[in-house]
């Protein structure tokens, strides 16, 4: 069975959904089997990336309405692979079953990725990798009876570089020698730079930091320039050892979505941003379990603030080994 990959990079979506389903695509890819993605043309898209990794890309027009993006789909999927078995993998929050019923005839499974629980599918798997009080319940009268269910952090598309690191992590002890601030591929609302500001505000700080931008970053020339200022900084531009950085780090400071899952898988204590609709519930869940400190919406959130949480936290080594222990158990 082939596996056709349906996801969405741009810079206003940001690089998450993509850069799960590579996850997912390199993986079936190891095991034999092909994998193509379907992408919307968009600011962004991150279709070069997906192709550098080895994978073929049918770019469609700019998504606009779930009918047209179905046809487009089904068209794709008829000239290209005919009579073939195709495992349907949809990571998008702009489609539901509608878009779903009006593929099945073309494919022989489908499979959703899904963090929002808030709309209905027709699909054969749903994959949810994210942490939530109420897990179990979230997709009740959303998904058909026979639908088998991949809930929770034990199912997260982690890279294999993630479980490298996990084998050699050096416990935590508390004190904050390094610091790693990253919000994302993407990052719209430009947090990292109010992070800028917030470290500005500490300095001197004898604390070193590595600050990460995605390559769709469209303020990474200004963010690069003003780290230039830091002794203690280390800018870096779309990484390949995100791992590394997370196990080598002692605090960070960042968004919720993926990124929260791999920070916690490596135990790293985070100060978190909330800074996109689908990260709201998962970031509030994981704040009150314990394991990332949630300052809240971006909107509401200023350089002061996290200067603020930055300084408070440094000085509570015994909270930070409890959120690193917290972080750590949810995938047990």
């Amino acid at each position: 069975m082939k596996v056709l990959i349906r996801a969405d990079a741009s810079v206003q979506i940001g690089t998450g959904h993509i850069m799960r389903t590579l996850v997912m695509a390199q993986r079936l890819s190891s095991l034999g089997r092909q994998v193509f993605f379907i992408c919307s043309d968009l600011p962004g898209n991150l279709a070069t990336y997906i192709e550098q990794k080895g994978f073929r890309v049918f770019l469609l027009p700019p998504f606009e309405h779930w009918m047209q993006d179905a046809e487009a789909t089904k068209q794709v999927i008829l000239k290209n692979f005919k009579e073939e078995s195709l495992l349907l993998v949809v990571d998008h929050y702009g489609l539901d079953f509608k878009w779903e019923q009006y593929l099945r005839p073309y494919v022989a499974q489908i499979m959703v990725i899904d963090d929002l629980a808030n709309r209905v599918h027709d699909c054969d798997r749903l994959l949810d990798q994210n942490f939530y009080l109420n897990l179990n319940e979230r997709y009740q009268g959303l998904v058909p009876p026979e639908c088998q269910m991949l809930l929770g952090p034990k199912h997260a598309l982690l890279r294999p570089e993630f479980y490298r690191v996990k084998e050699t992590l050096q416990r935590r002890d508390g004190i904050v020698r390094r610091i790693l601030v990253f919000f994302g591929g993407s990052d719209p609302t430009n947090e990292t730079m109010k992070t800028l500001e917030a470290i500005a505000m500490l300095q001197p700080l004898e604390i070193a930091v590595d600050l990460v931008v995605g390559a769709s970053n469209p303020n990474q020339t200004a963010i690069k320039d003003v780290s230039s200022r830091f002794d203690n900084l280390v800018f870096h531009c779309q990484v390949e050892n995100m791992a590394e950085l997370i196990g080598r780090s002692d605090l960070a400071i960042g968004a919720g979505g993926t990124t929260a899952l791999e920070r916690c898988f490596l135990g790293l204590p985070a100060i978190v941003v909330t800074v996109a609709a689908n990260q709201v519930e998962t970031v509030t869940a994981l704040a009150s379990a314990g394991a990332l400190i949630n300052l809240g919406w971006w909107q509401q959130v200023t350089a002061t603030k996290v200067a603020q949480a930055l300084t408070d936290l440094i000085c509570k080594p015994e909270q930070l080994l409890s959120m690193s222990a917290i972080g750590l158990s949810l995938f047990k």
